[in-house]
């Protein structure tokens, strides 16, 4: 490539900046075309991705990558099957574009209301897995907005070629190419400037490690929609059924390890400590889970003793920290303390106190009798999502469709002057 990293991105914001015009004003049936064309030319090319899947692949292997993240990397047949997968279920989603909301007549005579519309152009940064360059370009298509993609230099062959089947798609329903970009340079330069482009980009979704967030979060001159961290609770009150506690807490812990919903502190009422925990904790250890526990914890059961990082701590391993609170005010206090504002649930028979924990838990998702790990767009009745948000502004918890898109008033009139009275 001749020209410069950041010619090369201006010309990217550009390209996307006036394919955001003509997908924010296509059909339902045309962005739904170009999903299914898109899944279908998936299906169609299942050896070249293989093929560049495997580049990339030996590439990582030879640059000595952890297995883990060689695993995350790898396009199985069955994540191919699961891409192809996303791709229709996107396509069956309601869209969100146009809907209109509250209208109501004012004095004057004019209605006013709420319309929702795409947010413009969407900026990507993820790391490792391929089939996220699916799920991005998905949900951004289907809610009107162009993205750029700067998915992970490991996978670079893999998104490419991918990219070219999504490419496939918007040219069968009619739409411009620049609706959905992947980043083909691999040098860094290209996040730098692709969070520096506002007159571009709309808003910046980075999805990945603490590092990227951290970064993209600080250098961005463009909104960011973000979390940085899951560090999520569950605590089990006084007014606990215990046996659904302990199905609840194992089911938040080892669903899977490395979601961002998984639990990673265990909060128990000392008035139920001592009956809940040794059940709790000889189940944990049989699944192979480590348990770090405070003082009171580890009168009651065997634990390493939790030092002041573990309860800050976001494991995505095996690990649990486990706390001995007194009572209802004390746990919440420690979760707004020590959490991360992501999702935290209660166990508790007690309304009253359910009520309180909803009310004062300041998390983007706040469950009652119910896992951490059920924090999911899909779960929720949202589809496929971009990542769950933990900020406050414009978008909190599971990002789908809906959150892709902001609203606009509108208002309706016939002809009314300001200061003329409604006739």
């Amino acid at each position: 490539m001749t020209e410069s990293v950041l010619d090369y991105m201006t010309r990217l914001g550009r390209a996307a900046r006036e394919a955001s015009r003509v997908i924010g004003r296509a059909s339902t049936a045309q962005k739904n075309r170009a999903l299914l064309a898109a899944a279908n030319a998936l299906d169609v090319a299942r050896a070249e991705l293989s093929a560049a899947n495997e580049l990339d692949l030996a590439a990582a292997r030879a640059n000595g990558l952890e297995p883990a993240l060689v695993e995350r990397l790898a396009l199985t047949p069955e994540r191919i099957d699961g891409m192809i997968v996303g791709l229709r279920q996107v396509a069956s989603l309601p869209d969100p574009v146009g809907a209109i909301r509250d209208m109501s007549y004012r004095p004057s005579g004019i209605q006013v209301g709420k319309m929702r519309v795409p947010l413009g152009v969407i900026g990507i940064i993820y790391e490792s897995r391929p089939n996220v360059t699916i799920d991005a370009a998905s949900l951004c298509l289907k809610s009107g907005n162009a993205t750029i993609l700067r998915g992970g230099s490991e996978a670079i062959h893999s998104n490419r070629a991918i990219a070219a089947c999504i490419q496939r798609g918007l040219d069968e329903a009619g739409l411009p190419a620049a609706a959905v970009q992947v980043v083909e340079v691999t040098d860094r330069a290209a996040v730098g400037a692709l969070i520096s482009m506002p007159e571009y980009v709309d808003v910046i979704v980075p999805r990945g490690g603490k590092g990227l967030i951290e970064r993209v979060s600080r250098d961005a001159r463009v909104p960011v929609i973000k979390h940085l961290d899951g560090i999520c609770h569950v605590y089990v009150s006084a007014h606990a059924d215990l046996e659904k506690g302990r199905d609840i807490a194992f089911n938040a812990k080892t669903y899977r390890y490395g979601i961002c919903g998984a639990m990673e502190t265990l909060l128990v009422d000392q008035a139920v400590a001592a009956e809940f925990l040794p059940a709790m904790a000889e189940r944990l250890r049989a699944k192979g889970v480590e348990l770090r526990g405070c003082e009171r914890t580890r009168a009651v059961i065997e634990a390493v003793a939790a030092s002041e990082a573990d309860w800050s701590t976001e494991y995505l391993a095996p690990i649990l920290s486990i706390r001995v609170v007194d009572g209802l005010d004390a746990a919440i206090e420690h979760i707004n303390r020590y959490g991360s504002h992501h999702t935290d649930a209660i166990v508790t028979e007690n309304l009253g106190e359910s009520r309180v924990f909803m009310a004062e838990v300041d998390s983007s998702s706040v469950m009652l009798n119910a896992p951490t790990c059920f924090a999911d767009g899909f779960e929720y009745g949202l589809g496929a999502e971009i990542g769950i948000s933990t900020d406050k502004l414009h978008a909190r918890g599971p990002v789908g469709l809906e959150g892709l898109t902001c609203e606009k008033y509108i208002v309706v009139g016939d002809g009314q002057l300001r200061g003329q009275a409604a006739v």
